[in-house]
């Protein structure tokens, strides 16, 4: 799979962005501040959400502009959760190079927008969910401070997100669970073979204690 994602890589060529999860943020506080202080019968996001019939209209923007949608309506709620993505993205593209998180971010679209086709509504939820996945399985002891007081280790939240994720998958249509599966396609491409081995090596184990 290395072999796959280096060759996608080199094919990208000069077509990257740097600071790539900067921009996103950026959009998406923008468009938040939009809504809040000029909302009228039609909002920024109304505008650049993703809506499947008006993608087949003609409105192909939507394909991409729903990832500056921001998730909830609290201003506290939305300063954490922008300062939190702000954080793994850019831990993640250091630890890749802009090449290759863009890489991820593109092939979390384009799952997300196949996904959008199925369902009829896109979300960039579970595509920013799986970067959180991502920055822990790379960084599984980085610590948190759970209501500003608690430190709290990354891996133990992503536990909770697993957990969530399978409560999700459980009560939703089989379009549904396609639409979060594809949104989680570059998560299964970049470290897909690396949990099989991990949990093929645990499987081992629990035999030979046995």
């Amino acid at each position: 799979m290395e072999r796959f994602l280096s060759r996608l890589e080199k094919k990208m060529g000069r077509f990257y962005i740097s600071g790539l999860m900067m921009i996103i943020v950026f959009g998406m506080a923008g468009v938040f501040l939009l809504d809040l202080f000029f909302s009228r019968s039609v909002t920024a996001s109304d505008l650049l959400s993703f809506n499947k019939a008006l993608i087949l209209q003609g409105q192909v923007w939507r394909l991409v502009t729903f990832v500056f949608i921001p998730e909830g309506t609290s201003p506290i709620f939305i300063f954490f959760t922008l300062y939190f993505y702000y954080l793994i993205g850019t831990a993640l593209e250091n630890r890749w190079g802009s090449r290759r998180f863009n890489l991820y971010y593109l092939i979390g679209i384009l799952g997300a927008d196949l996904g959008g086709m199925l369902t009829g509504y896109g979300t960039s939820h579970y595509l920013n969910l799986s970067l959180f996945l991502a920055f822990a399985c790379l960084y599984p002891d980085f610590e948190i401070l759970l209501f500003f007081v608690l430190p709290v280790k990354i891996k133990y939240i992503a536990y909770l997100d697993i957990a969530y994720l399978a409560y999700r998958l459980f009560f939703l249509s089989w379009a549904g669970r396609g639409s979060v599966l594809l949104s989680f396609l570059p998560f299964f491409l970049f470290f897909g073979e690396d949990l099989f081995f991990r949990a093929k090596r645990l499987t081992w184990k629990l035999k030979n204690r046995r």
